[in-house]
């Protein structure tokens, strides 16, 4: 058996408790806030102030055929676990409503059916599964997700359809036996709620990726600036996005 096809097989035996546990969960009971109903297990969204941003205006997600990872980045912060429990930590990108959205004079509007949602949107945090104590000692980050439109995308990618909403919402899955699993609680985060789309199409948007991503160089990736660089400034007392040439000398 090849090293990729091992991978594959190994992705597919840690989906299993998942599958088995929240059967009856993904689509209902969830919590809408970040307490579950005994009051004590927690999953708490930082950077709660740089998310309400993005959602003031929408937020959108590039989706691309190779990949693209998210920003912001979902990360969260667990209390209440067994810290000598094992638990599998497990992020799902559920689709909203029954229409697909277009963006028109400024604003997101419905623009017909939607498209079926697809079967890969779920993310295995790598370091599952692990001690209630691991999960609890420091903030958990999903900044390697990454988010494409190809619907044979390679294992540990999540498939989106672009020009749909989506919400993350986080599954723990208490694991029992090796193919079983107890599900603990699930929690949704509509502040980061977006878009995909395959290119920006609020400015303000992309302003706001210019201004608070690192990375973020005239929303291009480095393998695309083969001609030209460019640099992105933007103004501090508004939304306008200058591109000016990048001076080779500094």
């Amino acid at each position: 058996m090849t090293h990729s096809a091992c991978m594959q097989e190994s992705k597919s035996s840690m989906m299993k408790p998942f599958q088995l546990a929240l059967q009856g969960h993904l689509h209902g009971n969830s919590q809408r806030s970040s307490e579950n109903e005994d009051g004590q297990l927690r999953a708490e969204l930082e950077n709660l102030e740089l998310w309400a941003k993005f959602q003031a205006v929408n937020n959108e997600m590039i989706v691309t055929k190779s990949g693209r990872r998210m920003f912001p980045v979902v990360q969260l912060r667990f209390s209440g676990l067994e810290p000598r429990g094992m638990y599998s930590i497990y992020l799902e990108f559920v689709q909203l409503s029954g229409h697909r959205w277009k963006y028109m004079n400024g604003d997101w509007v419905p623009g017909g059916k939607a498209e079926p949602a697809p079967q890969q949107a779920v993310y295995i945090h790598p370091e599952s599964p692990n001690f209630g104590s691991h999960w609890m000692e420091s903030s958990v980050s999903f900044a390697k997700v990454k988010l494409t439109n190809k619907p044979s995308a390679p294992q540990g990618q999540i498939v989106l359809n672009s020009l749909h909403k989506y919400e993350p919402r986080v599954h723990i899955v208490k694991v029992t036996t090796e193919d079983d699993g107890q599900h603990v609680g699930t929690f949704n985060f509509p502040e980061a709620e977006f878009v995909a789309v395959t290119a920006y199409q609020n400015e303000e948007v992309t302003a706001l990726k210019i201004r608070h991503n690192p990375f973020a160089k005239a929303f291009l990736d480095g393998r695309e600036r083969t001609e030209h660089q460019v640099k992105v400034e933007v103004a501090e007392t508004s939304n306008e996005i200058q591109i000016q040439p990048i001076n080779q000398s500094e």
